[in-house]
């Protein structure tokens, strides 16, 4: 696969997070434009969400975002993007999402992340689509997670050791790179 036209990203609207996360989002969001990819993600302006679109549309390139009206009132949803769609439910906010990349890359976040994430993975799991799943593990924030999910699900016969291969945990922007260019479904 070439470099994917758009990326769905998932990550956290905590504005309480090590500055450490936020510098790569924003870091992230440079390489997205310089490899003349389309941001699709949450539609906040808050936490790394915020970080990734400010540092996108800074860049020039294109951020559209998708957020339910609940979260816009509550989250306010991010005004400067190149589109924002307000939504009716978190379910049509993942539908679209997915509908609008060719690729998902997760970044750190807390239960909403985590949702997007194994949902996004259950999808992939059942063949309801073979787009590539990077989880870019900064610091070590999903390993022990993960871990446990998988071993523990793979070790009582919930899920194949081959569904393993369904996401890829890459370590740095760079292996999530590579291994978007590389991907074959």
């Amino acid at each position: 696969m070439a470099s994917p036209k758009s990326v769905c990203v998932f990550c956290g609207s905590s504005e309480f997070i090590s500055q450490d996360y936020k510098d790569v989002a924003h870091k992230l969001g440079k390489v997205l434009v310089q490899e003349g990819i389309r941001l699709i993600y949450g539609g906040s302006r808050m936490g790394l969400m915020g970080v990734i679109a400010d540092s996108v549309m800074s860049e020039g390139g294109q951020a559209i975002g998708f957020i339910p009206q609940t979260l816009h009132e509550f989250e306010i949803g991010h005004d400067g993007l190149t589109e924002l769609h307000i939504v009716d439910s978190m379910h049509d906010r993942k539908r679209l999402m997915f509908e609008y990349s060719d690729a998902i890359i997760v970044l750190p976040g807390g239960f909403g992340t985590l949702d997007e994430a194994t949902e996004i993975i259950t999808w992939r799991q059942i063949r309801l689509h073979s787009k590539p799943i990077v989880i870019l593990n900064i610091n070590d924030y999903w390993t022990n997670l993960f871990d446990m999910f998988v071993n523990h699900m793979i070790q009582n016969k919930f899920v194949r050791p081959e569904h393993r291969d369904i996401y890829y945990l890459a370590s740095t922007i760079k292996d999530v790179m590579a291994y978007l260019k590389a991907y074959a479904p």
